[in-house]
């Protein structure tokens, strides 16, 4: 059973909006990309207040993703692109991105930083660095 409500539109936004973000990243780096999707729309707190929907998520203006500039973003989502957005809406975390609102990739050769917009560093992933809010700031999500 979902976490979250969800279209079937909604479906194909995320799972497009995951492979735009994380294709490179392989299977286990967009369901990390997911999991901070549902985060966001879980989420009542700092940039996240009323934004409770996987569109509301993917179009979010300012502070959204980069991912929907992308042409990968312009396609419909495969089978198992799909199937992978399905796994985060039914629950499913995957460290470094279980308590995460935001990523970034740094720059070739370069370290996470340990604050990123005053987040902590939840961990990396490949070529993806996770942040979280601090126990007590985002209680949907802790």
């Amino acid at each position: 059973m979902a976490i979250l409500d969800y279209t079937n539109n909604e479906l194909d936004l995320m799972a497009r909006l995951m492979r735009a973000e994380a294709l490179g990243e392989g299977d286990l780096g967009m369901l990390m990309v997911g999991n901070v999707i549902v985060n966001r729309a879980l989420a009542n707190c700092l940039t996240f207040k009323d934004i409770n929907t996987i569109q509301q998520v993917v179009y979010q203006n300012p502070g959204g993703f980069a991912g929907i500039n992308s042409s990968l973003f312009n396609h419909a989502a495969t089978t198992l692109e799909k199937e992978l957005a399905l796994r985060c809406l039914n629950g499913q975390y995957y460290y470094p991105a279980t308590n995460a609102l935001w990523f970034y990739s740094p720059t070739k050769g370069s370290n996470c930083i340990s604050l990123w917009y005053n987040q902590q560093l939840s961990g990396k992933y490949k070529n993806h660095c996770f942040y979280k809010p601090y126990p007590g700031v985002c209680k949907e999500l802790y």
